[in-house]
């Protein structure tokens, strides 16, 4: 991987009065991105859990140079005007600092029922919402009558900073995200994937970028790696499993599937998965800390100070 340029964030792990804090921290550490993502309910019963958006202003408001990445907004769940602007805002505000990661979610069909959008249909919304932003980002006087949403004559002042608008990165795991990816989107954002799968991921995103006539270059290739340290790649790996069990409430065994999806172990054998997914085409990294919410601030800091430096010169 010489004379690869990698980039690696940082997922926020506080939130409410430590969020602003913590931000200026991970900047100072020296992460290229800061990020956050959201559920409007998560659970059952619900967990805590914060919306993307605002909670990136605060952490704009906080720092100066890090780059936000929403990972990821909800997108079926807004209108695209609401959408257009909130992140107009946040872009705005940060003076040019926003990355719009967006997918569809789906794992917690209770959120779709609170605000009454139907969850079989939130392909189809978000197909519809993505090119929309655009539109209302760059065009005056945007109209568009469609199986969602209608609109008439909309203007968005001010613009974003960012020309032509901020990158959006789609998020997902299969055909259809990553068809979502080249026909609207200007990086792709997957989770849970091996190095093996990503790199099978670039084929067939390049696949369909050619049959559609789409130039990928400035096309980013980003990755939501979740990233447990310890003694030994076992031991992190019950620490990952433990912690990702624990937070996202899914069924089964994750001791058996941490290991392919997950970077594990001590810092050497972290910056060896690192490679490894990089080889497989991965540029920009958004680490999720698959440990318990105590270890988070050691997590962030021995990665910044131990594995990101390897990648540095």
């Amino acid at each position: 991987m010489s004379g690869v340029e990698v980039r690696f964030g940082s997922v926020l792990g506080r939130e409410g009065a430590g969020l602003a804090e913590e931000a200026r921290w991970l900047e100072r550490l020296g992460y290229d991105y800061l990020a956050h993502g959201e559920h409007f309910m998560r659970g059952h019963p619900p967990g805590p859990s914060l919306l993307a958006l605002p909670a990136l202003a605060v952490a704009a408001g906080a720092t100066r140079n890090i780059r936000l990445v929403s990972s990821i907004v909800l997108a079926p769940l807004y209108h695209p005007v609401m959408l257009a602007k909130l992140a107009t805002t946040v872009d705005v505000c940060s003076g040019g600092r926003l990355v719009l990661g967006v997918g569809i979610g789906g794992e917690f069909p209770v959120e779709f029922d609170a605000l009454g959008v139907q969850v079989k249909e939130r392909g189809a919304r978000t197909d519809e919402l993505l090119p929309l932003l655009k539109r209302l980002w760059t065009e005056e006087g945007v109209s568009h009558r469609g199986r969602f949403y209608a609109l008439s004559q909309v203007t968005l002042k001010p613009s974003p900073i960012q020309r032509p608008h901020p990158p959006l990165w789609v998020a997902g795991r299969r055909e259809g995200a990553m068809r979502r990816a080249v026909l609207y989107g200007d990086g792709w954002f997957p989770y849970f994937y091996s190095p093996e799968r990503y790199r099978q991921s670039v084929v067939r995103i390049t696949q369909l970028a050619q049959g559609v006539g789409r130039d990928l270059s400035g096309f980013r290739w980003a990755l939501y790696a979740f990233l447990a340290l310890g003694e030994s790649r076992e031991e992190a790996g019950r620490v990952a499993a433990e912690a990702l069990g624990g937070r996202y409430r899914y069924g089964g065994d994750f001791l058996t599937i941490v290991g392919p999806y997950c970077i594990l172990g001590t810092p050497r054998e972290c910056i060896r998965r690192i490679e490894e997914y990089s080889d497989a085409g991965v540029r920009e990294f958004i680490f999720s800390w698959a440990c318990p919410p105590s270890e988070a601030r050691r997590h962030m800091e021995v990665t910044a100070k131990e594995i990101i430096p390897y990648f540095r010169g």
